[in-house]
């Protein structure tokens, strides 16, 4: 009888031993991803440069180089190399309610991270950081918020910005009307057809909508900035397992020079599908976050 060397078989025995503890000592999130052998992504269908459809209809952008290291980073740690991935689109209205109900494991788009958007889900450590401002037409003669009295304004649904600009006009009795889309194209286009004087949004939406225009030089960033928001993957709350690893896959990307290749990729780059360049220099902010990665808000 052939028989493996007592060493030999002694390593064997411990390593599937250790194999079959680490799976039982998954928990959450990553014990259901390990027994599907499938992780399920929430992804941004027109988030440029974030996370988008290319001409092929595949998923790109910055913040899905983001979520396919963390993939990696997952599929290590519950060993599960040959783990699956399932995309589901989600939108502003319901990627909230998506990671809630378990549909999604993980959304990695163009989500700001809020106080009151913690209360609901987790987010990851930062991966961006935005600042609101306008779009408008070169020949609006907007430059400022106070130009927008008695304008019309164009706001996503479900956005940190809607929001922030229903609070302002409310505060200060602003003659500003508002007119809502599902989506940042959609918002755009309001703009685009006259719809709405202003499009009010993330700048870094605003340049990417700017920049896919089939006039870009028609349209102008103006106002000064509203807010400072933190850019971040969005997760089940209180899955601290599984939190673990994507923060410590953000934090290393941040931290060992693969973060700012990314950033200047999809920021500073051509990109597709048309070969714009956002020309959105990282920010101070930005560049104290991949000094020292953090989960915190920006809305304190």
């Amino acid at each position: 009888m052939n028989r493996l060397p007592y060493r030999a078989a002694a390593l064997v025995l411990f390593s599937c031993v250790a194999l079959g503890a680490h799976a039982q000592d998954l928990t959450g999130r990553l014990a259901s991803i390990k027994a599907r052998n499938t992780i399920v992504l929430g992804f941004r269908e027109s988030s440029v440069p974030y996370s988008y459809y290319d001409n092929d209809d595949h998923v790109i952008g910055y913040s899905q180089d983001i979520a396919q290291e963390i993939v990696k980073e997952i599929k290590t740690a519950i060993g599960a190399p040959g783990l699956q991935v399932r995309m589901i689109p989600v939108n502003a209205q319901n990627r909230i309610a998506l990671v809630q109900n378990g549909t999604i494991d993980l959304e990695c788009g163009g989500t700001t991270n809020n106080k009151e958007r913690a209360q609901q889900v987790d987010f990851s450590n930062t991966i961006s950081v935005t600042e609101t401002r306008l779009l408008t037409k070169a020949d609006s003669n907007i430059h400022s918020f106070n130009d927008l009295i008695g304008k019309t304004v164009a706001v996503t649904t479900g956005t940190t910005s809607e929001r922030y600009l229903r609070s302002y006009i409310q505060k200060n009795n602003a003659n500003i009307t508002l007119v809502e889309a599902r989506d940042h194209s959609a918002s755009f286009l309001n703009l685009e057809t006259g719809r709405a004087a202003a499009f009010f949004m993330d700048a870094d939406v605003l340049a990417s909508e700017r920049a896919t225009a089939h006039r870009p030089e028609d349209y102008v960033i103006a106002g000064e900035p509203q807010t400072h928001e933190a850019i971040a993957c969005m997760l089940p709350k209180g899955d601290a397992s599984l939190k673990a690893v994507v923060d410590r896959t953000i934090a290393r990307l941040e931290t060992n020079g693969r973060g700012q290749s990314l950033y200047n990729t999809w920021f500073m780059s051509p990109i597709a599908p048309k070969g714009i360049t956002l020309g959105l220099p990282m920010s101070d902010s930005l560049k104290a976050i991949f000094s020292h990665p953090n989960d915190r808000p920006m809305d304190d």
